[in-house]
């Protein structure tokens, strides 16, 4: 219940049910992915690097929502798992391009397929339209999240919200 102007309804607040949808997405997407030995952030990592193979420890940070320190522990695992492959010394300046090996394009394929049918779910009630209007919509509130008051476009936080607890779809 709302007392006073500066309270937020949590009934009516976007910002408190776009956390609980991401909460919500988070818990299915670890069920599902569970089972296959993965977490939100090693999924997320392999879909990374198949999107865009040889991203640096940062650049990979970055997208999985992780610190640094995370990730960096998190492709030591992967890569004596088997899963992606790093160079021992960096090619150009410090940083380590990561890649997939055929085992991580695999272990990604049955991940992705079951990350799709969550989504797939989370969709479920909604037009094609009404998704692609879902989608302009939180691209504009990422949008002005990251530009500062002034105008002026903020960089995004490295590792960027919830640190090691926000996964991508």
């Amino acid at each position: 219940m709302v007392q006073d102007g500066a309270s937020i309804d949590l009934e009516t607040s976007l910002g408190y049910a776009l956390k609980e949808t991401a909460s919500a997405l988070r818990a299915a997407m670890e069920a599902v992915l569970r089972p296959l030995g993965m977490t939100v952030t090693h999924y997320s990592c392999l879909e990374l690097l198949a999107q865009r193979p040889g991203l640096s420890n940062s650049e990979l940070a970055r997208g999985a929502f992780v610190t640094r320190q995370s990730m960096n522990v998190l492709l030591q695992a992967l890569e004596r798992e088997g899963y992606v492959t790093r160079p021992a010394a960096a090619p150009i300046g410090k940083v380590l391009p990561t890649r997939l090996t055929p085992r991580g394009r695999q272990s990604l394929e049955a991940a992705s397929a079951a990350v799709r049918s969550v989504e797939l779910r989370m969709l479920g009630g909604m037009t094609a339209d009404e998704q692609a209007q879902a989608l302009r919509i939180l691209q504009t509130m990422i949008q002005s999240l990251r530009t500062d008051q002034d105008g002026a476009r903020a960089e995004p936080s490295p590792g960027g919200g919830d640190r090691d607890t926000v996964g991508r779809t």
